[in-house]
């Protein structure tokens, strides 16, 4: 009959347990598919009359991006749609800011310029792009 010594008993029980039980210490969060369908994400609208145009192209590719969400991932298309009324040059601008490759040439197409006041993306209800930056806005 094989006896084990009290240390050794508990030292392989404890190891059994440490096999049974999940690491909850040691678990990193990737977003699911479910957490960036594109039919869910929020549209945003922003005039960029009298803007200046670094200031604006950054903050719409942090939008763009993600990157002002809790569940940023950098390899993940986690952002938002932002529509750009009255700018012509606000594309070329947000374009150098998103990254070099696939996920950058799909990050592009959340972004719709338009020259003039009007759009067509009234149906998916946009709403004002939150602008914290007080510098953004041309002095007069």
């Amino acid at each position: 009959m094989y006896v084990l010594s009290l240390s050794k008993l508990a030292l392989v029980l404890g190891r059994l347990l440490l096999r049974k039980l999940k690491d909850i210490w040691n678990t990193t969060w990737y977003p699911k598919a479910s957490d960036h369908i594109n039919t869910e994400k929020t549209w945003y609208i922003v005039d960029a009359t009298d803007k200046i145009l670094g200031r604006l192209a950054s903050t719409i590719a942090i939008h763009i991006r993600g990157k002002n969400l809790a569940t940023y991932t950098p390899s993940v298309d986690t952002g938002v749609f932002v529509i750009v009324v009255n700018a012509e040059k606000v594309a070329v601008s947000v374009r150098g800011m998103l990254p070099k490759g696939r996920l950058g040439r799909a990050l592009f197409n959340h972004l719709k310029v338009y020259k003039g006041p009007e759009h067509p993306h009234e149906a998916q209800k946009p709403v004002d792009l939150p602008i914290r930056d007080k510098r953004i806005q041309l002095q007069k």
